[in-house]
């Protein structure tokens, strides 16, 4: 159980011990996020400090290569999540400490989001002994082979769409925390059953949240922006393909793909109806439960329940 504990212990204790240092530095910066109007409820937040996933980030990476060398397949993983932790960091630089209101642009965004996901699977195709085979859920033939190419189309959509899913989730206090420590904690399990030897980095990432969540906790004194959501995001995609679990993101995942789909959802909504109609109050979803009345720990508490049953779906998924 070393290889789960310590990792877990060190991220949490770097994460926690990083807060006193890191929020009144990006205090210092005026790195503060501003709030918008039509969400009263979110009004006092306005000034609070973002950048938080660099504490994250340094929790995940202290935690995670102290066994590297004994469980190199946390590399790839740690890799994917900081590569995207870093695209984060510039676009949350740009816009809060340099005061470019669009920080990184759509397209710049989307190129450095390739190239990350480039380095990740040319690493795992060409520098592993990790194959391209899909694991199906409930499935007696578990691994399931298909033509690389696909393979590797695959992979691409499912790490980006699970980077932009977990951005989406980050919009309440301790929400995108909350919901992907069980999603961690759900990947450690599957790892162990399945012999991934990816506990460490796993056990990081959740150490690192369980830390970062002293202070993410509402009401929130920093927030991790997305330095911290689109590592997230790069750690969930990672931890998959290590395990031959792209699938199992919709399940586990499960809020991430709400998320995402809302936006998508209500951006149809409103073109179709040529700006008459939207599906819902806001997106994404959580916001729209927030206009519908529900409180941020509601929501937040909610969505991690859900989360967890839908890991234990998963969890029964690898067994069974």
């Amino acid at each position: 159980m070393l290889q789960i504990i310590a990792p877990l212990i060190v991220s949490f204790a770097v994460t926690v011990l990083l807060g006193p240092v890191i929020i009144p530095w990006l205090k210092k910066l005026h790195a503060s996020q501003t709030e918008r109007e039509y969400l009263k409820t979110h009004v006092a937040k306005n000034g609070t400090p973002t950048m938080g996933g660099i504490m994250i980030l340094a929790g995940l990476f202290v935690g995670a290569v102290i066994s590297a060398a004994k469980y190199p397949k946390v590399l790839p993983v740690l890799v994917l999540a900081i590569g995207f932790g870093l695209i984060g960091f510039l676009d949350d630089f740009l816009k809060v400490a340099l005061h470019r209101s669009d920080g990184l642009l759509a397209w710049q965004k989307m190129l450095l989001q390739i190239v990350v996901t480039t380095i990740f699977a040319v690493w795992l195709i060409k520098y592993t002994d990790v194959d391209l085979q899909i694991m199906i859920p409930f499935a007696s033939q578990k691994l399931v082979t298909i033509p690389e190419w696909l393979a590797v189309v695959i992979l691409y959509f499912a790490v980006l769409g699970t980077v932009n899913g977990t951005n989406f989730t980050d919009g309440l206090d301790g929400l995108a925390s909350s919901v992907t420590i069980v999603v961690a904690v759900f990947f450690l399990l599957a790892s162990k059953i399945l012999g991934g030897d990816i506990e460490p980095v796993c056990a990081a990432m959740a150490g690192a949240l369980c830390g970062f969540l002293v202070y993410n906790h509402y009401p929130a004194k920093v927030f991790m922006g997305d330095t911290g959501s689109l590592a997230l995001g790069g750690f969930v995609a990672g931890a998959a393909y290590l395990l031959h679990m792209p699938l199992f993101i919709l399940i586990a995942g499960f809020i991430y793909v709400i998320e995402v789909l809302s936006v998508i959802l209500q951006v149809a909504s409103f073109k179709i109806s040529h700006g008459k109609k939207r599906l819902f109050k806001m997106a994404p979803i959580h916001h729209h439960f927030e206009k519908s009345g529900y409180t941020e720990k509601q929501i937040v508490v909610a969505f991690t329940l859900v989360t967890v049953l839908c890991c234990v779906i998963a969890l029964l998924g690898v067994i069974v």
